[in-house]
């Protein structure tokens, strides 16, 4: 009788079990991404250069998210600007991943059909956009209207025009890093303030904020904090390719520990 009152918990428990695996959301729907992370593929435009003569992304910076890149395919760089270090540039090839803190300028440029993960700590689509401000320049930063017409796109074109239009400001505010140190680190300094004002004004539009809802106890902080100041903005991290283990269904790269980039 014991054993059979054992049988009988064991397959009410699987039971019980299997039917928690075919409840646990809506029919063909998943709950969410692993982790409550924003998660992209990104094809670095390719189909034309921009005014710079290279195969790039606009130049953009986040308020408060950290955005990981992990390279897919094909090989580039990753320019970086902040205020503590400056300009650096990162090397990028299959299997590298760099994280960059929020208040970093950046811009994704190919050299060979460049495909990456794009990873975001935050609650999808409102913390995926709404604390991005792409870089055009003060004077369309001290106008809305002009900022919106230059940031609103339609078609492919019309994102390779907003593409162009930035890299174009991108590319004066950069060439400042090799004769006047002075004036660049005055114009980024000015637009990470920029870019936190706008957040911390717009900060109902980033989401509450709250447990459960998918921001991550760091990133509540950061939200609930704006704007920040530069000591309480991380360091960018890397990780370069290394060597392959073997893992349950193949050959496994772990991301286990990153390093600062210098």
């Amino acid at each position: 009788m014991k054993h059979a009152a054992l049988r009988i918990g064991a397959v009410l428990a699987s039971a019980f079990l299997l039917a928690a695996c075919r409840d646990s959301g809506p029919a063909g729907k998943a709950e969410g991404i692993v982790g409550s992370i924003g998660l992209a593929r990104i094809t670095v435009y390719d189909q034309r250069p921009g005014p710079d003569g290279l195969f790039s992304g606009a130049p953009y910076m986040r308020a408060v998210t950290d955005e990981g890149f992990y390279v897919m395919n094909g090989t580039g760089r990753l320019e970086l600007h902040d205020v503590r270090k400056g300009f650096r540039s990162i090397n990028l090839s299959p299997g590298r991943y760099v994280q960059v803190p929020p208040c970093t300028l950046l811009r994704l440029v190919g050299t060979d059909h460049l495909v990456v993960l794009s990873l975001r700590a935050g609650p999808g689509k409102e913390a995926g956009e709404e604390d991005v401000r792409l870089y055009f320049g003060q004077a369309a930063d001290e106008n809305p209207a002009e900022y919106e017409r230059l940031a609103g796109v339609e078609g492919l074109e019309g994102a390779l025009k907003r593409r162009d239009e930035a890299v174009r400001a991108y590319g004066s505010f950069s060439s400042l890093w090799s004769f006047d140190r002075v004036a660049y680190y005055k114009e980024l300094e000015r637009f990470v303030g920029h870019v936190l004002n706008a957040a911390a004004a717009g900060r109902t539009q980033l989401g509450d904020g709250t447990a459960g809802s998918g921001w991550t106890a760091r990133h509540r902080a950061r939200l609930k904090d704006l704007p920040l100041n530069r000591d309480e903005i991380p360091a960018v991290f890397s990780f370069p390719p290394e060597k392959e283990s073997l893992g349950w269904s193949g050959l496994v790269l772990r991301v286990t520990s990153l390093d600062a980039v210098k």
